[in-house]
């Protein structure tokens, strides 16, 4: 991979402050090595003076100090001071020790060119892989952007780059999943929109027929002509009763409803909710049986879950046998509000089960005018609320829907 201008700039100023730091550090050594050999020159140098002058003296410090300082070589050095009666080893000592110092410089600058170099090529190197990672980077984005989303550049290596290679990878599957929920929508609304067709496609038909025979027919018979009208009549309720659903529907999709929870009396609103279905109660002579305490609070929207329970025993009511019961219990704990509606009709088949909870979906037993939408919206209902519904069912035995909301 080719080193950029930009990068080469990008290393040089790091790679420059830490040679300068070691140059300074090697320098203050280098300082601490040469006063201690300093001292040592200038102990042994007077000690030789000290040796000379016990025996002579008259003879000048200046000339000795010459002699040991001018001369490199040992023996003619040696030989020179023989003569002021000097016979000992510094000389010898002071020679080895300026060769150390000698050395000893040239190792340190040695080290400093080599420290120089390998920080300079460590920085290349470091570079190099940076520069690798964000190309990489760079690359995984531009994939991101024309919509792939099944790649994978997870990281084991702690730096910077790698934390934000794994970043975006956790981003990547939030877009994926996004995307994936994205095309689940639009199949469930092409899907849904096929539905809604077909649901009023026959109702809009049997009311165009009927309108034009009221039209063609000015002789029809009144009874004939009041038949149709109330048939045109149940029908629109029907398409009112669908579109409103829908839109409900809608709304909880968009997120556009906030629940205005509240506190209330539980036997408030179950009361209500039979009182809403007193008819078709009345019809089949079902009986409703409440298990509850008096005094069992809630605290949820209240509106909501009259029409998501009214939604659910009216299912129970219409799949129930005629002078049958239901049974609704309810149990309360510091956890969780549970309400049990139990009927005992014809039951849901194992292959209906998984679906009464999806739009539109009709069991072989549904009334055939059912929109096939209200247990879809209960459940929506419920779960914006903080809680969730199950259902438990045996064909011919009876069903049950067990509804808990979290406290």
């Amino acid at each position: 991979m080719k080193i950029r201008k930009s990068d080469i700039n990008r290393i040089i100023l790091p790679c420059s402050i830490l040679i300068i730091v070691f140059c300074v550090i090697f320098i203050f050594v280098t300082k601490r090595q040469f006063d201690v050999y300093n001292k040592i020159y200038n102990d042994k140098t007077e000690s030789i003076i000290g040796i000379i002058k016990e025996k002579y003296p008259d003879v000048d410090d200046k000339a000795i100090i010459e002699v040991i300082q001018n001369y490199d070589f040992q023996e003619e050095g040696e030989n020179i001071l023989s003569n002021y009666g000097y016979d000992g080893n510094e000389l010898n000592y002071l020679e080895s020790l300026k060769s150390q110092m000698n050395k000893n410089t040239i190792i340190n600058i040695t080290c400093i060119v080599l420290l120089g170099i390998a920080i300079t090529s460590v920085g290349i190197i470091y570079s190099m892989k940076q520069n690798k990672k964000i190309s990489k980077i760079d690359m995984y984005l531009k994939k991101i952007n024309n919509g792939k989303y099944d790649l994978k550049i997870e990281e084991n290596v702690d730096d910077e780059l790698s934390k934000l290679s794994n970043e975006l990878y956790k981003t990547t599957i939030l877009l994926r999943e996004a995307a994936e929920n994205s095309k689940k929508k639009s199949k469930n609304l092409s899907i849904a929109l096929e539905d809604i067709s077909h649901q009023l496609k026959t109702p809009l038909t049997s009311i165009r027929i009927m309108i034009d025979n009221i039209y063609e027919n000015p002789d029809m018979d009144e009874q004939t002509r009041k038949d149709f009208m109330q048939t045109i009549s149940n029908q629109i309720d029907w398409i009112s009763s669908l579109v409103i659903s829908l839109l409900k529907l809608a709304k909880f999709d968009s997120g556009t409803i906030v629940m205005n929870r509240q506190e209330f009396l539980v036997k408030d609103l179950l009361k209500q909710v039979i009182d809403n279905l007193s008819i078709m109660l009345e019809i089949k002579n079902i009986n409703v049986n409440i298990d509850m305490k008096e005094d069992v609070k809630a605290n949820l929207d209240y509106n909501w879950q009259l029409e998501a329970l009214t939604n659910i025993i009216k299912n129970s009511i219409e799949h129930s046998k005629e002078n049958s019961s239901i049974d609704i219990k309810v149990e309360d704990s510091s956890v969780f509000l549970k309400i049990i509606i139990t009927d005992y009709g014809e039951g849901i088949s194992p292959k209906d089960i998984n679906h009464i909870f999806e739009r539109f979906y009709k069991t072989k037993n549904m009334d055939e005018n059912s929109i096939g939408i209200g247990l879809s919206l209960s459940k929506v209902i419920i779960e914006k609320d903080n809680g969730y519904i199950a259902v438990n069912s045996k064909e011919t035995k009876g069903t049950t829907f067990t509804i808990k909301y979290i406290k």
